[in-house]
This record gives C-alpha cells, structure tokens and sequence, in this order.
C-alpha cells in the first residue's frame, strides 16, 4: 500500500458500496478482523478487504496508509474492546485483576489477530485511555510513581503475552492442540517414579493444570508481588 490518506473531512463514501456497506474506517477495522478471524494473517491485504468490503481496494488508501497501519488500528480495536464497560472500584488489586482478565479475554476472541497485535505499540486513543486508567489505578493505590511504571510494564507485557502464547494454541488445528494436550497424559503422566520422581508425584495435577491457561495464576502472583512490595514501601524505617 502507498502513503496517501486522505484528511478526514474526505473520506466518508458518499453512496454504499456493493454489499450495502458506507465504507468508514470502523468498517474496514470490522471486516479486517472477520477476515483475519477466518484466513489468518494472509487476509491482511488491500485486495481482500476490497472484495469483501465490495469496494475497489485503492479505496482503502483513503482511511490507512498501509497494511501496518490498519494493523495498529485493528490493535487499538482490541485495546477498546477490552476496556468497554470497565469500572474502577478503588480497590487497585480487584481492578487490575479485571483489567487484566479483560485484555486477556479480548485477544483470545480474535486468537489469530492476536498473534500479529499483541506485542504492537500503537500510541492511539484506546491505547493511551488504557495507559492513563492503569497507571492511574496503581498511583491512586499507593505506588509511587517508579513503582507505578515499573508493575504497569510487569502486568501488561504478563497479558499480553499470556494473550499471544494462549492465541497461538486456540489457533492450532484442532488435531494439532489435542495432540499437545493429550502429551501431559500420555508422556509425562506415565513417567516412571524411580527416574522423574517430581513428575511422577505431581502428575495427576500436571495433567489437570497444563490444559488450562496460565494466565489466572500468573495474574495472582504478580497482584500479590505487587501488593508485597507496596506493604515494605509503606513499613516504617528502622
């Protein structure tokens, strides 16, 4: 794709295009992640959203510079997603846990969109309104402000990427992840005492834990690190 937007005043298509669409840049955002949630990342192209959309695809130059940056607006998309209908509660462990279980969840409805969005900065609206509202749950907590940034990091970069490791297994073909699965039974479960005996006590629980993901648990740990540390920051000297 080339780098020519047109301003905003400009864009909005006049009549529908032929499956009845008004083409906005929503619309595009909408059907690109249909298509990537159907195709995968071969569906990100101008020619595809153009068939789809029922629109010639240089149409699609008038709302994004290039495939990247219609990626970064499917991003922020997800961004949004996660943070519609969020509340704070001042409780900063109960509404970081929600904030968290929420990105977490947003990604895994969109896995294979999630594979190409999850490790993107996009510096846009959704993005910067869920910056503000972390950071502003850690500050109000109690953290001082290198602490604040320091957790922010630690617990976005944890959900994401719990986000992006548990998305690539949702999209594995069905024969595939069963098979993944079914190596906790079938291997590490039948692995003799007297040489793994670790393995072999914990196997029955192995079994159970390792087909779920980890992300809940990672959470709480982080959360009760987190609430650890501000306990010693608020413990009187000497």
């Amino acid at each position: 794709m080339g780098e020519r937007v047109v301003p905003e005043p400009q864009r909005r298509r006049r009549r529908p295009t032929k499956q009845g669409t008004v083409l906005s840049a929503e619309a595009i955002v909408a059907t690109a992640l249909r298509l990537l949630g159907q195709h995968g990342s071969e569906a990100l192209t101008v020619r595809r959203l153009g068939a789809a959309l029922g629109a010639d695809p240089s149409a699609i130059y008038r709302y994004f510079r290039n495939t990247d940056d219609l990626l970064l607006a499917i991003t922020d998309e997800l961004i949004a997603v996660a943070q519609q209908g969020w509340q704070a509660t001042g409780d900063w462990q109960a509404d970081l846990r929600e904030i968290g279980r929420r990105i977490h969840r947003a990604y895994q409805l969109h896995p294979q969109t999630a594979m190409l969005a999850a490790y993107r900065t996009t510096g846009r609206a959704h993005e910067i309104g869920a910056v503000e509202v972390i950071l502003g749950v850690l500050r109000d907590g109690g953290f001082p402000d290198a602490e604040a940034v320091r957790i922010y990091h630690a617990f976005v970069d944890q959900a994401l990427a719990f986000a992006a490791l548990d998305a690539a297994a949702s999209a594995l073909p069905p024969a595939a992840r069963q098979a993944d699965e079914g190596v906790w039974r079938e291997t590490y479960a039948r692995l003799p005492a007297r040489s793994h005996p670790h393995i072999a006590a914990t196997a029955p629980l192995l079994v159970a834990e390792m087909s779920t993901s980890g992300y809940p648990p990672a959470l709480e740990l982080l959360l009760e690190a987190a609430a650890a540390r501000l306990a010693r920051l608020r413990r009187p000297a000497g």
